[in-house]
């Protein structure tokens, strides 16, 4: 299927399996940048990746919890083929309504970096959402810090933006083409802007400008990683938000921030760096206002040295 055929089947595959039972819609509300769904204290775990010898090997539970997103597809989220590498699926967990997942039809393990691919097709769907009328973004957890899954995905959600985007338009770039940081943002953070005619180029000419901007913000995550002393050996862990305009990585040392209040670990993804903090509780909700939005994004994240970067001026991990 085109990427144009995955965003037009998108509402009525979402219709159909919810109304099958296939996937489950947690309503939440919204507080601030705090996203309140009572229902995740109920939400089936998933399969554990167990991380040994370098090797990412999925630990699978008994037959009912085997890995979702390998086949055979269940037909209630299943949404259609994109290209020959890549399969369409609804997140049988939604919080927001038409969630869907952009999954290699081959394993792959969510530790190594996107491929020029990867990104390609995640942004022929968010190009073919635009020409649909609808605002969307993709995002990526790579590594064993930043919510890991089985199988290398992208999610997208369909929204009106994200804050960090926002605070992306901001910056007046004196270099275009060049990475930056969103110096407002109280962890280390890399943005590259695309061109403004990126949507309207065709899929030769978006991919090496797609794969040179990931690449750039990858050495500057590593760099990043580097520079902290204390950052555990093995591969970097980051999360990634792709928009029609810009491409976020933002390195990760931790998967959960420890709440002070509730003594209980909140885990954050890359929906946290988009401004969508998931919360399970109101006893949650309270302690994360109280502890600070940006508080907790730091505490997962490092300290930004993008300055330090760019000048050249680096301190090696010799762990890495």
């Amino acid at each position: 299927m085109l990427a144009s055929e995955i965003m037009a089947s998108i509402p009525s595959s979402y219709d159909k399996g919810l109304a099958s039972g296939s996937l489950f819609f947690f309503p939440s509300t919204v507080e601030f940048e705090i996203r309140l769904c009572p229902a995740l204290q109920k939400k089936p775990k998933l399969p554990t990746p167990h991380f040994g010898g370098g090797v990412v090997e999925p630990v699978l539970e008994p037959a009912s919890k085997v890995d979702p997103f390998a086949p055979p597809y269940d037909p209630g989220l299943y949404v259609g083929d994109l290209d020959e590498d890549y399969v369409v699926l609804l997140n049988k967990y939604s919080v927001l309504p038409r969630h869907f997942l952009l999954i290699t039809k081959e394993f792959q393990s969510q530790t190594s970096p996107l491929m020029p691919d990867d990104l390609l097709q995640a942004y022929s769907l968010l190009v073919a959402a635009k020409k649909a009328g609808r605002r969307m973004f993709a995002f990526y957890n790579c590594g064993k810090f930043s919510r890991l899954l089985l199988n290398r995905l992208l999610g997208t959600y369909l929204v009106p933006g994200t804050c960090s985007e926002s605070l992306a338009h901001s910056v007046s770039l004196e270099s275009p083409g060049k990475p930056f940081a969103i110096n407002s943002l109280p962890y280390a953070n890399h943005v590259f802007r695309f061109p403004r005619n990126l949507p309207s180029q065709s899929p030769e000419d978006r991919e090496p400008i797609l794969a040179n901007a990931f690449l750039s913000l990858f050495d500057l995550v590593v760099s990043t990683i580097r520079h902290e002393p204390n950052y555990p050996a093995g591969m970097p862990s980051y999360n990634v938000i792709l928009t029609l305009e810009h491409l976020h990585l933002i390195p990760r040392r931790t998967e959960n921030h420890l709440l002070q209040e509730t003594k209980e670990n909140l885990a954050v993804n890359s929906l946290g760096y988009a401004g969508m903090l998931l919360v399970k509780s109101d006893r949650e909700m309270e302690a994360v206002k109280k502890e600070g939005v940006g508080k907790i994004l730091r505490s997962v994240a490092l300290e930004s040295v993008h300055e330090i970067l760019v000048n050249g001026e680096m301190d090696v991990n010799p762990m890495l």
